[in-house]
């Protein structure tokens, strides 16, 4: 099998996993976990990553990761590098300190960031060396909670955002939110993974798939379906305008209670445009990017109780595909 596909583009997300080689561990005392967190500040000054969330466990750490320059390779290839040369030196060893290369996945921002920042801030729990995730000392949550003081290199400020524009506020509601993972079992975000690579909703995934058309592709890929055509969002409102007897304009405005034809236009191209949730928004009248999926999440509950409009959303889901 060929080595796994490294996706590169400006702005990409990633969630990064790098194990010990046969297991073993990375980190042997607290000097070498503060000598990966040395590189890590480095090499977001270097190559200007934006660092969303890390834990150091001791025999493999996750980062979700951004790159505004497009530049995971270098970015990730300067970390390893510079980590394991310092390890070698200090323990006197040679090889390799890794096992393979990192596993990273391509990640859906508007709709997984927050999620995946829970699942790695919850790591030491599950793990069960620590009780509370903010007792665990080597991991960016007891910044993001005001119980340790922020490190100037983590960018805190996507993820609390998402939660009210008062610090103090944020930080409470982010703490509970990821507090909810120790009242009841949450799944994993990962078990939604696309093709081994990809993390996102479907309009994010074709958006992924289009880019790699042309490139040879591992075998994960490869053997999913053939990439689908992406639909312009206007073909689409003026489809579905057509099937409703409604107005294009109508349909995109803002604010109008039983709007079904709104709501099934969001649907699809939520599904098949291949744009962003901010950039659907944009066009409905400059809804909140996270509006879009609970939007597509509620339609599907209709369709559960309407069968005409179930039967309509199917016969609009069969031209677009024709």
């Amino acid at each position: 099998m060929g080595r796994p596909l490294r996706i590169e583009y400006p702005g990409a997300l990633y969630h990064i996993t790098s194990r010990g080689n046969e297991r073993k561990k990375i980190y042997l005392d607290e000097e070498d976990k503060i000598k990966f967190l040395e590189i890590l500040q480095d090499y977001h000054a270097r190559y200007a990553i934006l660092i969303h969330s890390y834990v150091l466990m001791d025999n493999h750490y996750h980062l979700i990761l951004e790159t505004p320059k497009g530049n995971l390779l270098k970015a990730m290839h300067g970390i390893n590098g510079g980590y394991t040369a310092y390890f070698n030196r200090k323990y006197k060893r040679s090889g390799h300190l890794f096992q393979g290369r990192y596993k990273g996945i391509v990640v859906d921002k508007d709709n997984y960031l927050v999620e995946l920042s829970r699942y790695v801030h919850l790591n030491p729990v599950r793990a069960e060396i620590a009780a509370r995730p903010e007792q665990y000392r080597w991991s960016s949550y007891p910044g993001y909670i005001g119980k340790e003081r922020e490190l100037k290199w983590v960018e805190y400020s996507w993820i609390l955002s998402q939660f009210g524009s008062s610090i103090k506020r944020a930080r409470e509601k982010y703490k509970g939110y990821v507090e909810e993972g120790l009242k009841k079992r949450i799944e994993t975000p990962l078990k939604n993974v696309y093709g081994q690579i990809i993390l996102g909703e479907e309009g994010f995934i074709e958006k992924i798939k289009l880019t790699l058309k042309g490139k040879d592709l591992s075998r994960e890929i490869t053997e999913r379906k053939r990439l689908m055509v992406k639909l312009n969002p206007e073909e689409i409102i003026k489809k579905v305008a057509e099937i409703f007897g409604a107005e294009e304009v109508a349909i995109k405005e803002k604010g109008r209670k039983d709007n079904i034809a709104r709501k099934v236009a969001l649907y699809f191209i939520h599904r098949y445009s291949g744009l962003s949730n901010t950039e659907i928004g944009k066009i409905f009248g400059g809804i909140h990017f996270s509006t879009i999926s609970k939007a597509s999440f509620r339609l599907k509950e209709e369709m559960a109780e309407d069968k005409g409009l179930a039967r309509l959303v199917m016969e609009l889901d069969s031209s677009f595909k024709a």
